[in-house]
This record gives structure tokens, C-alpha cells and sequence, in this order.
């Protein structure tokens, strides 16, 4: 073989290689769950997230990088698995230690922020998750992140993970922020914790049962008041209209006392007297001394009785 014949066959090798790269990777495919962005010597095009084929143009001059467009958990917190010391603790606001597990739940919405804007993204979101759920613990009671403050805690972690996200900018959207569990490092420091939750729960049950009977009397206290009052008033009410019907009555007998003084005066000596002895009987001699008057105040009538006879008329009769 000449020397022009191989460099004929090599040339003709080298075209076919290239005609074979160039057919080979002038196309690719997105999948269904799949997002893709294409590189024009190294600077990134839009993103593409329709599925299918697509072309381009061969290596070396484009290439294209794919993402998944699936949702991805990271974890974040302790793991019963592992060693206590590389179990993440964190401060309270109170100063006490706890331990935190996180959940959280993202995907790539911008792939090329994802590619370009930083080296190691994942990196960054945990850095991010690590910030934020520290700095809400760090801001929050020993009792409120073991107790009923928990979800609170889980929806300020999540605000401020997804603030810093988007100031990074680094292709990741916030699903979900999910708080397994917060718990005290060991047995001994859970088992002193209990005691006292129970000892504050039991104060506590104390002081409301306290705050019952004090509203229980008070109730009491207040009915009384208010059925005294009513009393009085009702008492105050009878009174003012018995001292308005005596007033009534003393205008009525200082009238008929004005047209007759003595029949109105004997009518209030006999009224008087019958008050004073309702059940005596009253005789009243007459100006002649010869009959009296016999006056049973209580049946309102007078009668005339013969008066009985002493030894002196019997006398003067015989004689």
C-alpha cells in the first residue's frame, strides 16, 4: 500500500468517526420525569421540560445536561442509628439541648441555577436547612418545642428556609418542611423533664381548680348580693307605698275630724282602745249613773245591760 492510499483510508476513517459522532449525539431525548438544558460551548441555553426527541448541534459544540424532575427529601436531625456524637444538637432559648429531626422536601425548578450557581447545591440547602431550623430553636422555650409550639416552630423553618433559598438562587423550590420529632439528648435529662412537665401540669391543674371555686363563690356572692337587693327594694317599695297610704288615711281622718271633732275623736279613742285590748270588754257608765253601756269593741256593736244591784238599792226597795 502507497503512501497516498493510507492517508486516503485514514481521511476517510476520520470522516466516518466524525460522521458517526456527529449522528450520534445531534439528538437526544427527555423523559417523561426529566428536564434538560443545552450547552453551547459551555454557556446554558433555557431549560426544556417537554418530553420527547429533541436535536441539536453535535458534540463538541452542544451538549446537554438532564435533571431529574422528581421531589427529593432531605433529612435533616438525629437518627436513632447513630452515635450520640453524630447526633445534631441545638440550643434553645432557654439554654437547654435538644435534638431536632427535619424533613424537607424540594425540587429543581430552574436547572440552570441548579448547574451554574453553585458548585454543590445540596450543600447549600442543607447549610440553609441547618440555619434556620437553628435559628427558630434558638429563639424558641425548652417547653415549646417539646410540647404544643411545634408547629409553629415547623412553619417559621420553613418561611425562613424558603427566604434564603430564593436568595441564593440556586434552582431549588420548597415542598414541604416536616418536624418529626424534637427530643432531649439523653434518658436522664427526658426522665428530670418529665417530672417537672407533670409537676407544672399538676400546679397548673391546681390553680384551675382554684380559679373554679373562686368563680363558684363569686357567682354565689353576686346571686346573694342581687336577691338582697332585690329584697331591699322590694322592702323599700312596700314601705313607701305603706307610708303613702298612711299618709292617705291621716288626710282622710283629719278631713272628717275637720266637719266633726268629737264624734271623730270617740271614734279614735274606741279604735285605740280596741287595739290595745282586743279581747276586753269596755263599760262606760252614762252622765245619770243609772245604765252603762256595754261595748264589745271586737264585733263592732253596743248593747245596753242592766248593771247589777248592790246592797244599798236592795234596801231602799224593801223601804
Amino acid at each position: 500500500m502507497s503512501l497516498n492510499q493510507f492517508y486516503k483510508w485514514t481521511g476517510l476513517v476520520i470522516i466516518g468517526a466524525l460522521l458517526i459522532v456527529i449522528l450520534l449525539t445531534s439528538w437526544y431525548t427527555v423523559d417523561e420525569s426529566e428536564q434538560a438544558v443545552v450547552l453551547t460551548f459551555g454557556e446554558a441555553e433555557d431549560g426544556i421540560t417537554e418530553p420527547g426527541l429533541h436535536f441539536k448541534m453535535p458534540w463538541p459544540i452542544q451538549e446537554v445536561e438532564k435533571m431529574s424532575k422528581e421531589t427529593f427529601s432531605l433529612d435533616f436531625g438525629f437518627n436513632d442509628g447513630e452515635e450520640e456524637a453524630d447526633k445534631v444538637t441545638m440550643i434553645t432559648g432557654d439554654d437547654m439541648i435538644v435534638q431536632a429531626d427535619l424533613v424537607v422536601q424540594w425540587k429543581i425548578t430552574e436547572p440552570v441555577g441548579y448547574l451554574f450557581a453553585s458548585e454543590e447545591p445540596e450543600q447549600v440547602l442543607f447549610n440553609a436547612t441547618s440555619s434556620s431550623l437553628r435559628g427558630v430553636i434558638g429563639s424558641s422555650e425548652i417547653d415549646e418545642a417539646l410540647t404544643s409550639g411545634k408547629a409553629e416552630i415547623e412553619n417559621e423553618v420553613r418561611e425562613v428556609l424558603v427566604q434564603l433559598i430564593d436568595q441564593y438562587e440556586i434552582g431549588i423550590s420548597i415542598i414541604d418542611v416536616r418536624l418529626q420529632e424534637v427530643d432531649l439528648p439523653n434518658k436522664e435529662v427526658r426522665s428530670a423533664f418529665t417530672k417537672v412537665t407533670d409537676a407544672r401540669e399538676q400546679k397548673q391543674s391546681k390553680v384551675n381548680e382554684a380559679e373554679k371555686y373562686a368563680n363558684q363563690k363569686r357567682e354565689e356572692a353576686l346571686g346573694e348580693k342581687d336577691a338582697i337587693m332585690q329584697r331591699a327594694e322590694g322592702d323599700k317599695v312596700e314601705r313607701i307605698q305603706d307610708a303613702n297610704g298612711a299618709v292617705s288615711r291621716f288626710d282622710a281622718l283629719l278631713a272628717e275630724y275637720q266637719d266633726n271633732e268629737s264624734i271623730t275623736r270617740e271614734r279614735l279613742v274606741m279604735e285605740t282602745l280596741e287595739k290595745v285590748l282586743p279581747e276586753a270588754n269596755v263599760y262606760i257608765m252614762n252622765d245619770d249613773g243609772n245604765t252603762m253601756k256595754y261595748l264589745p269593741l271586737n264585733q263592732g256593736n253596743v248593747q245596753n245591760v242592766t248593771p247589777p244591784v248592790t246592797d244599798e238599792e236592795e234596801e231602799e226597795k224593801e223601804s
